[in-house]
């Protein structure tokens, strides 16, 4: 929560934790505790309450009104943080209409600052013909980001088609926020993506292609990081862009290996794949951050890993140094979520220098031998191309 909190550009002074049977209706935390978090923020000077907590519209507004200071939630906190991030016209449209879904409901005892009148005797009548104007501009604008959002979904549907119709698959990065996905992402194929170590530092998804020491090629997708109790909201309004990694061949999770969260972090991005429809996609784990640790409990924590995901992949890197980016990009090759790969000898005519530059081009050329009448290659190659190079295949290849 203080991470989230410095991520939009707060200062935290101080925190407080109560534990209750039940959340008080009224104010969630009770009278007693009201009188502390007043006493504390006014003896730091503080102008803001953070509740790591969904608050009800009439709590937010009893709560600002007895501690005299502007009081969020952790739903407005992210949308604020997303607010902040989106750079694409996408991103802006997605992110307001998880600000206005949030918003609707609130509308009612907003005061002044909606520029409605007080409640009260003789007053009522305009402040509701107020409020149900907010209202009805509130439900026009969604119907209209809704569908300019649906276009969106058109045009990425069109551009996956197109994508469909060329041999090259998608793999989708996925992971906690600050896991490093942009860092790995940018290690691997020299995108430039914003790298940062706050929270949502990245929401606008990026793709870039990435050749494999197979010399096959695949388009890498970065997305938004997931986060523990992510506003269903969100969930909802980024689904255009979260359909990259429902229709990638495979999923690329990098974990925070150095956090001592790393299997709560892992549990909770698996929660939001389960949510989106990406539960079956198949999924290689790449341990990041590597370099924060000693060698012995990089070790210990790579065999834990394994250990507890042995249905997936499990390769330890460092995208800030580099390390274990070879490994990595072996594995993908290696998958069997992607077009598979094998060992093949070919034998072509001096003449046909073209077919030979092709699979220089598009294998991983193992050994090469030239005799009076032919070029004889070994190389590493993907079904597509074996296919293509069909006729010039050595008899027992």
């Amino acid at each position: 929560m203080a991470e989230l909190a410095r991520s939009a550009g707060a200062e935290v002074v101080d925190r407080l934790v109560q534990a209750r049977r039940r959340p008080h209706a009224a104010t969630l935390i009770g009278a007693g505790k009201i009188e502390e978090v007043r006493g504390r923020a006014g003896g730091l000077g503080a102008n803001l309450v953070v509740f790591d907590h969904d608050l009800t519209p009439i709590q937010q507004r009893n709560l600002e009104r007895d501690l005299d200071v502007k009081v969020i939630d952790r739903t407005q906190l992210i949308l604020d943080i997303f607010a902040r991030r989106a750079r694409t016209r996408e991103g802006q449209l997605q992110v307001e209409l998880a600000q206005l879904e949030y918003l609707r409901p609130r509308l009612t005892g907003r005061g002044v600052e909606m520029s409605r009148l007080g409640g009260g005797i003789g007053t009522r009548g305009p402040g509701e013909t107020k409020l149900e104007t907010d209202r009805r501009r509130i439900s026009r604008r969604l119907q209209h980001i809704r569908a300019e959002l649906e276009k969106v979904r058109q045009s990425r549907a069109r551009q996956r088609s197109k994508r469909a119709a060329v041999p090259v698959e998608t793999v989708a990065l996925a992971g906690y926020t600050n896991a490093g996905k942009s860092t790995l992402f940018n290690a691997l194929t020299s995108a430039g993506v914003i790298e940062s170590r706050r929270l949502f530092a990245t929401l606008d998804p990026t793709l870039r292609g990435l050749t494999l020491p197979s010399r096959g090629r695949v388009l890498l997708s970065d997305t938004v990081g997931f986060i523990r109790r992510l506003p269903t909201t969100l969930v909802e309004a980024f689904r255009a862009t979260l359909e990259e990694v429902c229709q990638a061949a495979l999923i690329l999770h990098v974990v925070d290996v150095a956090s001592p969260h790393r299997r709560d972090q892992i549990r909770q991005v698996e929660k939001v794949l389960d949510e989106i429809g990406a539960r079956d996609k198949p999924r290689l784990l790449a341990l990041n951050k590597i370099d924060l640790l000693e060698a012995a409990e990089r070790k210990v924590r790579t065999e834990a890993e394994k250990s507890a995901w042995p249905q997936s992949d499990v390769v330890a890197v460092s995208a800030l140094t580099g390390e274990g980016l070879p490994d990595l990009l072996q594995a993908l090759d290696r998958s069997r979520a992607l077009e598979s790969v094998s060992e093949a000898r070919f034998r072509f005519p001096l003449r046909d220098g073209a077919q030979v530059s092709f699979l220089h081009d598009h294998a991983q050329v193992l050994e090469t031998r030239y005799t009076p009448h032919a070029v004889e290659v070994s190389a590493l190659v993907r079904d597509s191309v074996r296919r293509r190079l069909q006729a010039f295949l050595d008899r027992g290849s």
